[in-house]
């Protein structure tokens, strides 16, 4: 019987269709495989983009460094290699000591002292003199001057050796150092991208199309600051190493003209090979100049911020332009000596505290008639509405300027001084603060900056920003919307006066006018009380020019640096008439250097 099944099983398999072994072959018969490729594209000719001023002038550039490191064993004739690279005495010990990372190091630290070109040409040809010298070359971003650190900031990658020291010393979380300045806040434009092409392959070589989306090569974009660079210089020269900020801006654009964090220091100190010194001395430096002041950094504005209350309190009908107040030293003390102040223009022109009481109080403790007995809830609803017109200056929020890290500010709410003052019942004498721009108000640089342009353009602005093109594209579209605050432009209007008045005779800037050489000036004061017994009050200005039809606004704060008529005015007006004019008229050459020879010396 077995043999009788296996018969007719063969005899089954013998008599199978023609089309069931076709399809058996069929299936049988190996499919085609493609290979998957990735083609990088551009990875040799990717740069990265320039930086540039308003003016076309090359800030930063990707080229070639020139370091020499010096033998770690044996002596090292120091004033030798200072003569073969034509380098003092004096200088070749500086450079060295400014490479090593902390004073008396140990004999054989590695050093790498950059060289220019021609420096190291130098260099090879006295090799066979000098064999234990080793010269080598790195790409690396170069810096063409040595001015707006702050502003150009560095490429994170080239800054690892930085941040390295900042951990070691615990101090990089207190300086926010990854701020990276505009390198920073545009890198993936200025860094650009190479391309990805994504083909099969079959096993003939050919192409069968693409296996994922292929991505464009893109070359690394330039881009053109709003900078002007000679300006930027003469700016940080008045500034030096005093602590506090100086911003300068088109009001029509937008556009900072120049940006300047005290102390001040060489862009290329963050990145560079041999400043190892340097950086440590200014991680530790108690005058911190690693902060970005303008952006990062909000204080109290002081009597400049009478510009905004007064702008406020005519909008709320809380005063008129002809109001008048009475210099009661018994609310609040008055430092200068001047006459009644009978109309807005004259308390600004004479920046009476009294008067500015007086104003903040008609705005908080106003009763409107659906509360009339409700005193505590009308003080919290015109402190809110009074808040509110602030903010549209873009204060107490961030501007969007195209720098990282912005700080947004404080501008206190009614909420607030219920839970610091533990009661709702709060009067206006427990704030009045306010109404000088003291207390719990907060503006960065940037902000005092805006609230001017502001001021000049009566009532809008375009937000502030460092970078005017990007390749051949215009700025980022956030910078072309105007803006409006919640302020009728007339009474924008009404505040001009007082403010040319503080640069005429009497007025607290008198001694800063540009009158000599045809400018009018509009411009504010400010003394911010520094709340500390043994330290000065600082310093703050602001104003534009020519008052009116404003090209240049300018803002500066100086700490400890006393009155803002007499520290940050001249400041202030200076850079308006190097922007104006290109020079500084004879009459304040001894002016200006006396400016220039505190700022060194940082008081």
């Amino acid at each position: 019987m077995g043999l009788l099944l296996l018969l007719l099983l063969i005899g089954q398999t013998a008599c199978s269709s023609p089309s069931a072994e076709v399809a058996a072959q069929e299936v049988q018969e190996p499919t085609e495989t493609f290979a998957r490729r990735r083609v990088v594209v551009g990875a040799d000719s990717l740069v990265r983009g320039r930086l540039l001023d308003r003016n076309d002038s090359v800030l930063v550039a990707t080229g070639t460094l020139h370091l020499l490191k010096l033998p770690r064993k044996g002596t090292l004739d120091t004033l030798a290699l200072g003569q073969l690279l034509g380098w003092g005495p004096a200088t070749i010990k500086r450079r060295i000591a400014n490479a090593l990372p902390y004073d008396n190091a140990p004999n054989g630290y590695p050093v790498n002292l950059r060289l220019t070109a021609a420096e190291a040409a130098r260099v090879r040809k006295a090799r066979k003199q000098w064999p234990t010298l080793v010269l080598s070359t790195q790409v690396g971003r170069r810096y063409t001057a040595n001015a707006g650190a702050a502003v150009l900031g560095y490429p994170a990658a080239e800054a690892q050796a930085f941040f390295t020291q900042a951990k070691r010393t615990q101090r990089g979380r207190f300086y926010q150092l990854r701020n990276g300045g505009v390198e920073g806040y545009y890198n993936g434009l200025l860094t650009g991208r190479v391309g990805y092409l994504h083909p099969l392959i079959d096993s003939l070589g050919q192409n069968r199309g693409s296996w994922a989306t292929d991505t464009v090569f893109r070359q690394g974009q330039d881009l053109h600051l709003t900078i002007d660079r000679n300006l930027q210089a003469y700016a940080e020269q008045l500034m030096g190493n005093r602590k506090g900020y100086l911003v300068a801006l088109d009001p029509k654009t937008g556009e900072i003209l120049a940006y300047v964090s005290g102390p001040v220091y060489d862009p290329a100190t963050l990145t560079a090979p041999d400043q190892a010194k340097v950086r440590s001395e200014m991680l530790y430096d108690e005058n911190r100049p690693l902060i970005n002041r303008p952006a990062m950094l909000a204080n109290p504005p002081g009597s400049v911020f009478k510009l905004v209350n007064a702008a406020v309190a005519l909008q709320l009908g809380a005063i008129k332009p002809g109001t008048g107040f009475k210099c009661d030293q018994r609310l609040i003390k008055c430092v200068h000596n001047h006459p009644v102040p009978s109309s807005l223009t004259v308390g600004l022109k004479y920046s009476c505290n009294p008067y500015f009481y007086q104003t903040m109080r008609n705005l908080i403790q106003r009763m409107p008639d659906s509360l009339v007995v409700d005193t505590v809830a009308a003080r919290h609803a015109n402190l809110a509405e009074w808040r509110r017109y602030v903010r549209s200056f873009g204060l107490d929020s961030v501007l969007g300027v195209d720098i990282p890290r912005e700080a947004p500010g404080f501008l206190p709410t009614p909420e607030y001084y219920d839970k610091a003052r533990g009661t709702r019942r709060w009067t206006y004498r427990s704030i009045y603060s306010l109404s000088i721009g003291q207390g719990e108000i907060n503006m960065t640089g940037l902000q005092m900056a805006n609230m001017t342009a502001i001021i000049a353009n009566r009532g809008w602005y375009y937000p502030p920003h460092l970078v005017r093109s990007i390749g051949e594209d215009g700025p980022l579209p956030r910078f072309l919307e105007k803006r409006h605050t919640l302020i009728d432009s007339a009474n924008f209007e009404a505040l001009l006066p007082g403010m040319v008045g503080v640069m005429q005779r009497g007025g607290t800037a008198e001694t800063s006018s540009l009158a000599d050489v045809g400018i009018t000036v509009a411009g504010k004061t400010g003394t911010v009380e520094n709340g500390g017994a043994d330290d000065d009050d600082h310093a703050a200005f602001v104003g534009f020019a020519p008052a009116d039809n404003p090209k240049i606004v300018v803002a500066v704060y100086l700490e400890n640096a006393g009155f803002g008529a007499t520290a940050a005015a001249p400041c202030a007006v200076m850079v308006m008439e190097k922007h104006l004019r290109g020079s500084i008229a004879p009459k304040r050459k001894r002016w200006e250097a006396r400016v220039k020879h505190r700022a060194r010396n940082g008081y």
